[in-house]
């Protein structure tokens, strides 16, 4: 009696076993494909999976790319102009750059109305012909920002320099004009209800 008892203990004991291995098994599976998975999830929802580092900058973690001219190094200038109820800057003013590098830049943009904005930002570059060898691969540019009332917000710009960026180009300065895209419309309607304001005046006089 006492042997059925150990003999059925030992066996409890080696399924318990088994099943704990499984388990282990499993886990490790699902660690190991856990990376990969969060990678595919990102890129059907586009969500940004670029790994940043703090620091000045926020500058993106460099990126294992051939085409890096690390023979010469560009600084790139960042600016500024606010056409509406902002306040809108870069968080640093400059970074050197190699051609192919990928670098990510910070904008700061404060709504300082009691009310929601529409909002569009407009880039240019000086000199001009650096304007075709600059490459933004994320930008606040590329949509318009509905910024709620008193909205603060970091909006990025992830980018690099064409390595086929002339070698006499050795500064440019990436500036960006941000639009009350709302008061420009009612800029531009604002003539035509002027002109019917005049029309209704004349047919009542």
């Amino acid at each position: 009696m006492e042997e059925q008892e150990h003999s059925s203990i030992r066996l409890l004991n080696k399924q318990m076993f088994g099943k704990l291995c499984i388990i282990a098994v499993m886990m490790f599976g699902f660690g190991y494909l856990l990376v990969p998975l969060y990678k595919q999830i990102c890129e059907i929802t586009g969500i940004n999976i670029l790994a940043f580092q703090e620091g000045e900058g926020m500058k993106v973690k460099p990126i294992d790319n051939s085409q890096i001219d690390r023979s010469r190094t560009i600084t790139v200038e960042f600016d500024a102009n606010a056409h509406g109820p902002f306040r809108f800057r870069p968080t640093v003013n400059s970074m050197t750059v190699h051609p192919g590098e990928m670098a990510q830049v910070l904008y700061e943009v404060v709504n300082t109305q009691q009310h929601s904005v529409e909002a569009q930002a407009i880039p240019s570059y000086a000199p001009q012909q650096a304007a075709a060898h600059f490459k933004k691969v994320e930008c606040f540019c590329f949509q318009q920002q509905t910024m709620s009332a008193g909205q603060a917000r970091q909006m990025p710009v992830v980018f690099y320099l064409d390595p086929a960026l002339p070698r006499d180009v050795k500064t440019i300065t990436l500036s960006y004009t941000f639009f009350d895209v709302g008061g420009f419309d009612k800029k531009a309607e604002k003539p035509k209800d002027d002109k019917v304001d005049k029309a209704a005046v004349a047919t009542a006089g």
